[in-house]
């Protein structure tokens, strides 16, 4: 019997008896470190996202930067073509040669349309330095400066202004 009883004590020093465990306490642990895991991989995926809407920003951001630079480049072109159109002899206002630069001038300002470029509102509209460049100012009767004269077209791109419109300003 001493034997037996020997045996016992060896087998349960080897496998602890399973009425040992604290169930309860083993779950606690559990659904913790659950929790943990839960809340690390929550941080990780709004990290991720987080990631990727800040480099789709930065990548709208260069292709506006891009857009811009190019289309700051070829302004001077258009400028020249409507300082041309604007200089035309009455005489030959109805030319073919003359009706192909103004189709040309036309499509020159769909291409930058349709590249979301914008022409900034001049003549008529109240002057606002974040768009016009006031060369001049004239007198008047009113008390809002107002822009009278446009000298050279402005333009923007979304929110960046790709050059300011020089402008004659009457306050």
């Amino acid at each position: 019997m001493a034997k037996n009883t020997q045996h016992k004590a060896d087998d349960q020093q080897k496998h602890p008896a399973t009425n040992d465990v604290d169930y309860a306490q083993v779950a606690e642990q559990l659904a913790a470190e659950n929790a943990q895991l839960t809340e690390a991989l929550q941080r990780e995926r709004a990290d991720a996202t987080n990631i990727r809407r800040r480099h789709e920003d930065q990548i709208a951001g260069l292709r506006t930067a891009v857009k811009a630079s190019v289309v700051r480049d070829l302004l001077p072109v258009i400028d020249n073509f409507e300082r041309a159109l604007k200089h035309t002899p009455a005489e030959l206002a109805e030319n073919d040669f003359v009706k192909g630069v103004q189709g040309i001038v036309k499509q020159f300002e769909k291409t930058l349309a349709d590249i979301g470029v914008e022409r900034i509102k001049t003549v008529g509209e109240p002057f606002d330095p974040k768009y016009h460049e006031a060369v001049s100012m004239e007198e008047g009767d009113g008390e809002q400066e107002i822009v009278c004269d446009e000298l050279q077209a402005g333009y923007t791109v979304g929110d960046e202004v790709i050059r300011h419109a020089m402008v004659r300003v009457r306050a």
